[in-house]
């Protein structure tokens, strides 16, 4: 598969199979954001996969709320990273601080991509989530306080072979060349 075959193959997934992801292939997708790059090469992520069904339920439950019905497929996936945030090293820090730009979270967005773009090329759907109570996930997994949770990506196999159309916005709405 090329690179582009592959950007083209990703997509947000949100019905999966209950055939369970082998953790060879999560490791590996977990392998892939390791080697991404970060600001100062600071590294700031840790990955908890979750795959054991009895932790996945509670988890689930967390991505969703009776006001707000979004997320009731992540009960649905197989396994599901739990994306950590470390301390970033100093320089970094500094850097951060300077420019005002929350570096670690944008180190922790291209290693979550690099996870998901393996994903697709091993033959799974991801799906990146925003929206749950973090401090209840971190209770559920025994993440300490401190620690912060910026997303959530389930995983699993697709349930359907067809992927849907993807709908963007035409290149020249949002390419300039000055």
């Amino acid at each position: 598969m090329t690179f582009s075959d592959l950007i083209r193959a990703r997509y947000s997934l949100r019905s999966y199979s209950d055939r369970p992801v082998e953790r060879e292939k999560l490791t590996a997708c977990v392998e892939a954001a390791r080697l991404s790059p970060s600001a100062c090469n600071a590294q700031p992520w840790r990955f908890i996969i979750v795959d054991d069904l009895e932790l996945i339920s509670p988890i689930a439950r967390l991505t969703t709320s009776p006001a707000i019905p979004i997320n009731k497929f992540v009960s649905q996936a197989p396994a599901i990273a739990v994306v950590v945030s470390e301390r970033p090293n100093l320089s970094s820090q500094l850097g951060a601080a300077v420019k005002r730009t929350p570096f670690y979270l944008i180190d922790v967005g291209i290693a979550a991509e690099h996870f998901c773009l393996q994903a697709a090329e091993l033959g799974l759907g991801t799906c990146m989530l925003g929206w749950f109570d973090q401090a209840a996930v971190k209770r559920v997994l025994g993440i300490p306080k401190r620690k912060k949770v910026p997303l959530l990506i389930a995983v699993g196999y697709p349930r359907e072979e067809k992927q849907p159309e993807k709908r963007r916005k035409e290149l020249g709405e949002i390419l300039d060349f000055r």
